[in-house]
């Protein structure tokens, strides 16, 4: 065993040993080597645009398809999200993407704020329903998809007001996980740091759906739209939806540590990490960022 050697040189092997003894180091490596080599190979490459325009795709015709029967799923509020609500200035400029039927928004009237809210979303069925339940002036909404990278500078021409480091507040609540694409996620972090000011936050939620075994259940194989696993990055899911009709929606599975990554390579400290909602209150996984001032 002495005569065990890293060879470097060649490359041809990893260890070599004497004869007759057994490579099980090297029956290991090549067994779990391909696999790396090829989750690398997806990670610096990245998702395929095809890929990433056709789950865009499937998930905005799910909004339009079922925005009815989505909103009555959201008729109240999540514990999660109420929690957020709580640490919000009276007076604060809040930006919330993905905002919906309005729900958050009517909450946040109903505490007399002092200050302005914007809300964004992709779905205009959805925009619609939001639009009856608030009509106050301080507050607006916005059809933008979030996967253009136009919108921010959509949005400032709509509102005719700079919003650069003007925003208190960024929430985006089960949204960040409907974005195929890791570079995609990192570009809507930094568009979301260049919006807030120097002392502003951005509060947002993920589906933990893989903490439930019924969630888990509704989980499909990608051969279902003609993918394969192959063509998306770990951590990708296709389910299906089943109140008012027959859907389906591509969704990112993130862990805490995934999160902080990204918070890491766009700027932003994590100040808080909480699970709520749902089965035993772990449906949701929410993080609090605030910008790093080192």
């Amino acid at each position: 065993m002495a005569d065990r050697i890293l060879n470097r040189s060649t490359g041809a092997h990893l260890l070599q040993y004497q004869p007759g003894e057994f490579d099980l180091f090297g029956c290991i490596v090549a067994g779990i080597l391909p696999r790396l080599l090829w989750v690398h190979q997806r990670i610096i490459q990245g998702m395929k645009d095809e890929v990433i325009t056709r789950l865009l795709q499937l998930n905005s015709e799910f909004y339009q398809t079922f925005a009815d029967h989505f909103s009555q799923t959201r008729e109240r509020l999540q514990p999660g999200v109420l929690k957020a609500l709580e640490n919000l200035p009276s007076e604060a400029w809040v930006l919330d993407l993905g905002c919906g039927n309005g729900e958050l928004a009517l909450e946040w009237l109903s505490r007399d704020p002092g200050g302005r809210y914007i809300g964004v979303d992709s779905s205009p069925l959805l925009l619609e329903i939001a639009r009856e339940k608030v009509r106050d002036p301080r507050f607006s909404f916005h059809v933008l998809d979030l996967a253009d990278p136009a919108w921010p500078d959509v949005l400032e021409t709509e509102l005719a007001i700079p919003l650069r480091e003007h925003i208190d507040r960024v929430l985006s609540f089960s949204v960040l996980h409907h974005l195929p694409d890791a570079a995609l996620r990192k570009r809507l972090a930094l568009q979301v740091y260049r919006l807030l000011n120097e002392s502003g936050q951005w509060i947002h939620s993920n589906w933990n759906f893989l903490a439930s075994t019924r969630y888990q259940a509704r989980i499909l194989p990608w051969e279902t739209i003609d993918l394969t696993d192959e063509d998306v990055e770990e951590g990708d899911y296709l389910l299906d939806w089943r109140r008012g009709g027959y859907g389906l929606r591509y969704v990112h599975h993130f862990t805490p540590s995934e999160l902080e990554a990204i918070a890491g390579e766009t700027g932003f400290n994590v100040l808080d990490t909480y699970h709520s909602d749902g089965e035993g209150g772990r449906l949701g996984l929410y993080q609090v960022w605030g910008k790093d001032s080192s």
